[in-house]
């Protein structure tokens, strides 16, 4: 899941790499008012999930940021930290998935939650709001990219194969 999460999200950056950061950052429908937004809490969202696995300590702290307008940029370091929560994935043991890492919420700093759940979480979290996204891109006129074929063997696109162990 970590990897296809990672192949989606570049997939999508392709798909984005045409529009000019006035389209990136314009007005659209959906939860989060651009693009540009959506794209931003997804990468905040991996980073807050990834420190609390990995137990970086950082916790809310990843969300004190300036938005990313500069879709390569943004392509860049999403790749980084997905590629962060797949090498972190790909060491886990069944008895890990249990495992209680420490999320502090902002109701209370010391929420704890196992490590598979959080997982879970993650993947719903960022295949919910790369939906959003894809709306968001049609609107710009520009034709979203098909991203649910990564773990078929029977028409799997030849960009997944580069992620498929």
């Amino acid at each position: 899941m970590a990897l296809n999460n990672a192949w989606a999200n570049s997939t999508f950056y392709s798909a984005m790499a045409g529009l000019s950061e006035a389209e990136f950052t314009a007005p659209r429908p959906g939860f989060f008012p651009s693009i540009c937004k959506t794209m931003n809490h997804i990468y905040e969202v991996d980073l807050f999930y990834v420190d609390a696995l990995v137990e970086g300590g950082l916790g809310r702290s990843v969300y004190d940021r300036d938005p990313v307008t500069e879709i390569g940029l943004l392509g860049e370091l999403q790749a980084d930290v997905d590629m962060r929560l797949a090498v972190f994935c790909s060491g886990l043991n069944e008895d890990d998935l249990s495992r209680r890492v420490l999320t502090e919420r902002g109701h209370d700093p010391n929420v704890t939650e196992e490590i598979g759940a959080l997982l879970l979480h993650l993947f719903q979290h960022q295949i919910h709001h790369r939906g959003q996204a894809h709306v968001q891109l049609q609107d710009a006129g520009v034709a979203p990219p098909q991203l649910d074929d990564f773990h078929l063997e029977d028409g799997r696109v030849p960009s997944a194969m580069a992620y498929f162990g």
